[in-house]
């Protein structure tokens, strides 16, 4: 399972695939490099399904390239196709009711992780070099994480969303992913603005309260994967028992205005289309549907104030160390109760970068079981150029 050639693609992993399907300059830095982008993007020519069938359906070929796809195309990349994505981008778990799910080659048997579930299958698959993804609430470290590869989060707002089809505004950002560190730092250099210098990093922080969130084969797991990355990349490190504040208010509050957002951002098309959207996406806009404007209000203002103390957590010399994921990438079987608690366990880690607007990096440096896991590195606002450093000299 996923390796059908170009013009037999496999449909849970690739919703259009070509030898490629659009080329590249010809010229750049990203010279020859296969691109799987998200079937979130705008890519001229072709429709954007979200992975869903009816909107696919529904949908007219775009005139012209989201932002992103652009920047990578002009810059050298080909795109070998338009992978799956979760439906409308509103999962972590990286299946599709009408699609199925792409294979997870680092964890056979075991789910991808989403929504950018297709870029990272085909990464990991090797049928491409590089996945141009997004990520609201988890979904490039996630996938990243379940299939051992690197994944970048930028600051929010560093690199324009133009052509990409939101979900909450207030978190969404494009995001990539790769097998190695020096390809996911080249797309960086090309999505990324010019910065000046940042101040070198220093100081590794880990924070015990936060990695309580993860499960105890994780943790198990983390201490010394921490530690290595610090002693490759010359880190000092330095621990702290707790963050002020309550977690899983932190947690509660960014799934209240995601969910509100979302509902701005897809409502009227879900309402116009019942029984479109496979059972947990669906049961996701119908919470999406029920938030108050006064929960959205108390939500916001609990997401302010976990936004200034994240942010002063991670000075500009420091990042924050933590794993990517609260385990490994669940069995394909795995029950709908089981999934959702994964689920709700990893949400209140991936949330905090995504609440504070942070950048962060994921790095595959864990094995739990033989079954890879993220540990991921959250730097201040603008430290994505050193994110990606980092993460270069830890490999």
């Amino acid at each position: 399972m996923g390796t059908a050639p170009a013009g037999e693609p496999d449909i849970a992993l690739w919703r259009v695939r070509g030898e490629p399907l659009v080329p590249g300059s010809g010229s750049g830095p990203l010279r020859g490099v296969r691109l799987a982008v998200k079937d979130l993007y705008a890519v001229a020519g072709h429709r954007t399904g979200a992975g869903n069938p009816a909107r696919l359906a529904e949908a007219v070929p775009q005139t012209e390239h989201a932002w992103a796809v652009r920047a990578l195309l002009d810059a050298g990349a080909d795109i070998t196709g338009i992978a799956q994505t979760d439906e409308f981008a509103y999962s972590l778990n990286g299946t599709n009711a009408h699609y199925g799910t792409p294979p997870n080659p680092a964890a056979p048997g075991r789910i991808p992780g989403g929504s950018s579930s297709g870029p990272a299958s085909a990464v990991a698959l090797g049928q491409a070099d590089a996945g141009l993804g997004s990520d609201t609430a988890g979904s490039i470290r996630v996938p990243a994480s379940y299939c051992g590869l690197h994944g970048m989060r930028p600051t929010h707002g560093a690199v324009p969303v133009t052509g990409m089809l939101p979900l909450a505004p207030d978190f969404d950002t494009v995001a990539w992913l790769a097998r190695d560190a020096a390809l996911l730092g080249l797309l960086g250099d090309v999505l990324l603005p010019p910065a000046p210098d940042h101040p070198p990093l220093r100081v590794a922080r880990v924070v015990t309260d936060l990695l309580d969130l993860a499960g105890g084969a994780v943790r198990a797991a983390f201490r010394p994967a921490a530690s290595a990355l610090a002693g490759r990349t010359g880190l000092r490190t330095e621990e702290s028992p707790a963050l002020p504040g309550d977690h899983t208010e932190w947690a509660v509050a960014f799934t209240t205005v995601q969910l509100a957002q979302a509902w701005e951002s897809d409502g009227a098309w879900v309402s116009a289309h019942p029984g479109a959207l496979g059972p947990g996406v669906t049961t996701r806009f119908a919470r999406a549907a029920a938030v108050t404007a006064e929960e959205r209000a108390a939500a916001r203002t609990v997401l302010d104030g976990a936004a200034r103390t994240l942010r002063d957590a991670v000075p500009p010399d420091t990042v924050l160390l933590m794993p990517a994921t609260s385990d490994p990438a669940p069995p394909a079987g795995a029950d709908s109760e089981e999934r959702t608690a994964t689920r709700q366990a990893t949400v209140r880690l991936t949330c905090l970068a995504s609440l504070a607007g942070l950048p962060c990096v994921t790095l595959p440096l864990m094995r739990v079981g033989g079954l890879p896991v993220g540990l991921c590195a959250i730097g201040a606002p603008g430290s994505d150029r050193a994110l990606l450093r980092l993460a270069l000299s830890a490999a």
